[in-house]
């Protein structure tokens, strides 16, 4: 089965990875982007991009803030 006629609820997990490892890379570079991962519960402060990569592979560790 291609990718194409895949359901979207099988293509989401590698969607999420692929968004993970792009937001980590990006990170690198913002420290306003740092932030606004930091605020939506995710522990990334001081992360490497492949940590961060990582970390938003899974749930955020904390509620996001306000």
């Amino acid at each position: 089965m291609s990718d194409h006629e895949k359901p979207p609820e099988e293509k989401l997990p590698e969607i999420n990875a692929m968004l993970a490892e792009w937001t980590a890379r990006s990170a690198d570079d913002s420290a306003m982007l740092l932030e606004r991962l930091k605020g939506m519960g995710y522990d990334v402060a001081g992360k490497s991009e492949d940590e961060i990569a990582e970390i938003l592979k899974k749930p955020p560790t904390r509620p996001a803030s306000r």
